[in-house]
């Protein structure tokens, strides 16, 4: 499955199909970086940081059943899963967090300034709301100080291609994309437990070698439908979390 629902084919450029979800009402998930100057946060800890508000607002009981945020994330998943990344300093950064949604602060050991990720209930594709519509979005981009450690053999890892060459905005979405895909594959039992452990995860780059192998291994796979930076069809990341592994899924 993809990010946006695309047929299943090789991860080579493809032109775009609609399908029965391009029919419904679309809705994106904002979701908004702190970047400040001085201190810009490390680029996997952003990246991870985004995968994990993605996890948490899919989890979160004003998700779910009759909350409050149930209905519009329903409207949601029920058509193309489009997220937007966008940054905010200053002023900017506050007047967001003013709004309803929820933070997520990465890792304290990170390089750097740890990464602040502020995610909001899905919104109509020309309805955001004006603070968040202002917001810069393209050109986001960051660097890892000092290279990632290796990713953990028994922990989740949200794979990026080695192929492509995205802007830190455009991968923190395709992260989050693998990240819902794996939630989504997971039984309740298991969404439980990674919930619980805090959504522990880690994003890589892969080599090419294990790329290969890696979206031909059954694992969720990311294709992009192709608004943004990339071609369609392009596979972006493999959502490879150890509940996947360990048994065929239905």
């Amino acid at each position: 499955m993809s990010d946006n629902d695309l047929p299943e084919t090789p991860c080579t450029p493809l032109r775009h199909e609609r399908t029965a979800r391009d029919e419904a009402p679309q809705f994106v998930l904002p979701l908004v970086v702190h970047i400040e100057k001085a201190v810009p946060p490390a680029r996997t800890d952003a990246l991870e940081t985004a995968a994990r508000a993605v996890l948490v607002m899919l989890s979160d009981e004003r998700s779910l059943g009759g909350g409050e945020w149930a209905e519009v994330m329903r409207l949601w998943q029920d058509a193309r899963i489009r997220k937007v990344v966008r940054r905010a300093r200053g002023a900017e950064w506050r007047k967001a967090s003013a709004l309803p949604g929820i933070t997520v602060t990465g890792s304290a050991e990170a390089a750097g300034n740890a990464a602040e990720v502020r995610v909001f209930p899905p919104v109509p594709l020309d309805g955001w709301p004006k603070e968040l519509a202002k917001l810069q979005v393209s050109g986001t981009d960051l660097d890892d100080p000092e290279p990632p450690a290796p990713a953990p053999a028994d922990g989740a890892v949200l794979w990026l291609s080695p192929d492509l060459d995205m802007s830190a905005g455009k991968a923190m979405a395709q992260a989050g994309h693998g990240a819902q895909l794996a939630w989504w594959e997971l039984s309740e039992v298991e969404r439980k437990a990674w919930q619980a452990a805090g959504f522990p995860l880690a994003v890589r780059t892969s080599g090419a070698g294990r790329w290969r192998e890696l979206t031909t291994s059954g694992l969720p796979v990311v294709r992009d439908a192709g608004f943004t930076e990339i071609a369609p069809g392009s596979c972006t990341v493999v959502a490879d979390h150890p509940a996947l592994r360990r048994a065929p899924r239905p």
